[in-house]
C-alpha cells in the first residue's frame, strides 16, 4: 500500500507554492501585515489568482463546477498557505462551501455552489461564540420565528469581503445570511494575526435562510473539517519556522563562525525538526479518515488540531530564540509566524479542549 501523496497532489502543492513565490514574497507579506484589513489590494489579487487555479472548487462536486477531490487535497493547499503565512480567505470560504454542500437542499446547492466554486462570490463562516464556544451542540444563537436572528457570533474570519455568511445556530443547525441583510453589523476584532483578520458579527432581527441538513450531521462534519484544515496550516507554518531558523543559523556569525556550528543551537534545531516532520502524518491521517474512516474521523481531527497547533506555537517560539535579538523585531518574518501560531492555537478550540474531546470519544 502506498502511503505517500500522488503526483497530482504534489503538483497541486508545487503550483500553489510557485504562485505564492510570485505574488506573496516576504516583502509583500510585510506590506499586507502592516496595512489596514480593508486596504489590502494584494490580498484580493492573491485570492483571484487562486480562483483562476480552481482552488475554491477543489472539494466541490463536478456538477457545481468543482474538481470533486477530497479533504486531504484541501488540507494540502492549507499546508502550503500556512507555510507562507498567506493572507487569503481560503479557510473560511472552503468551510462555507462545504457547509452548503453538506447541509443545503438541492435548490440551495444549485443556487450557491457554482458561484462559490468559480469564485464569483465569496462566503465566510461565523460559527464561534463568546467564552470559547466552538462545538456545534454548544451554540446558543437561535433562529426565531420568521427566520430572524438576534445575537452575535465571534472570531469569524474574512467577513469583510464575504457576499454571504454561514452561521452556526442552536442545536448544531446552520443558516445563511446575506452580507447586505438588514440588521447585520460586523466589527473588526483586535487580533494578533494581521494576515487573517477576525470579526464579531451582530444580528438585530436579521433575515436568515436555514439550511435543511437532511442527514443532521453537517455541523459535526464542519467542525472536523475545520480542525483538519487548521492542523494542516499549523504544520506548514511550523515546518517553515524550522527552515527559517536553519537558514539564519547558516548566515549569522558570532566569534567569526556561523552560529549553526554551536552545539546548543544545533541541538535546538535538531529537536525542532524531529518534532515537526513526523507530525505531518497526523493531519494526513485525519484528512484521510474524514473521507474513508468515519468511525475514526472525529477523534483523529481532534488529535491533529491539538497536537499540531501546540507544536506550531512551541516551534515558533523556538525560532524566535534561534534568531536571537532580531527574532523579536517587527521587521523579522518570524514574528508573523508566531502570531499566526497563536491564531491557529485558539481558533476552533484550544488544544486542551480538543484533547478532552478526543478522550471522551475514546471512552476514557
Amino acid at each position: 500500500m502506498n502511503f505517500l501523496l500522488s503526483e497530482e497532489q504534489l503538483e497541486i502543492q508545487r503550483t500553489v507554492e510557485r504562485l505564492l513565490d510570485e505574488q506573496c514574497p516576504s516583502t509583500t507579506l510585510h506590506q499586507i501585515f502592516d496595512a489596514a484589513p480593508y486596504e489590502r489590494p494584494q490580498v484580493d489579487a492573491l485570492w483571484q489568482a487562486l480562483v483562476e487555479m480552481g482552488i475554491p472548487g477543489l472539494a466541490l462536486p463536478e456538477e457545481y463546477g468543482g474538481s470533486e477531490l477530497e479533504l486531504i487535497d484541501l488540507a494540502l493547499v492549507s499546508e502550503v498557505l500556512g507555510s507562507r503565512a498567506a493572507p487569503t480567505p481560503f479557510f473560511s470560504h472552503s468551510l462555507s462551501s462545504l457547509a452548503i454542500l453538506w447541509a443545503g437542499s438541492d435548490e440551495q446547492k444549485s443556487r450557491w455552489l457554482p458561484t462559490l466554486a468559480s469564485g464569483e462570490h465569496m462566503a465566510a463562516a461565523a460559527l464561534g461564540e463568546d467564552l470559547g464556544v466552538w462545538e456545534p451542540m454548544q451554540w446558543r444563537l437561535k433562529l426565531e420565528q420568521g427566520h430572524k436572528l438576534t445575537g452575535a457570533k465571534y472570531h469569524a474570519p474574512d467577513l469583510a469581503q464575504a457576499d454571504f455568511i454561514v452561521v452556526g445556530l442552536e442545536g448544531g443547525k446552520l443558516a445563511v445570511v446575506e452580507r447586505d441583510a438588514p440588521g447585520l453589523t460586523i466589527e473588526l476584532e483586535a487580533g494578533h494575526d494581521r494576515t487573517r483578520p477576525l470579526y464579531t458579527v451582530y444580528f438585530e432581527n436579521t433575515p436568515a435562510e436555514p439550511l435543511e441538513d437532511p442527514k443532521g450531521n453537517a455541523s459535526k462534519l464542519l467542525h472536523n473539517a475545520a480542525s483538519v484544515l487548521i492542523a494542516a496550516d499549523a504544520f506548514g507554518g511550523a515546518n517553515h519556522c524550522v527552515e527559517m531558523a536553519v537558514d539564519y543559523a547558516k548566515i549569522r556569525e558570532q566569534f567569526g563562525v556561523p552560529i549553526g556550528r554551536f552545539q546548543a543551537l544545533k541541538h535546538q534545531l535538531a529537536n525542532m525538526a524531529l518534532a515537526v516532520e513526523p507530525s505531518r502524518g497526523l493531519y494526513w491521517f485525519a484528512a484521510h479518515a474524514f473521507d474513508h474512516l468515519p468511525d475514526q474521523a472525529e477523534r483523529a481531527a481532534a488529535l491533529a488540531k491539538a497536537h499540531l497547533t501546540d507544536l506550531y506555537l512551541q516551534v515558533a517560539r523556538d525560532s524566535v530564540e534561534a534568531h536571537g535579538g532580531i527574532g523579536y523585531t517587527w521587521e523579522c518574518d518570524v514574528q508573523i509566524y508566531l502570531k499566526r501560531a497563536m491564531y491557529d492555537h485558539a481558533l476552533f478550540g484550544n488544544p486542551r479542549q480538543h484533547r478532552e474531546r478526543a478522550a471522551q470519544l475514546a471512552g476514557w
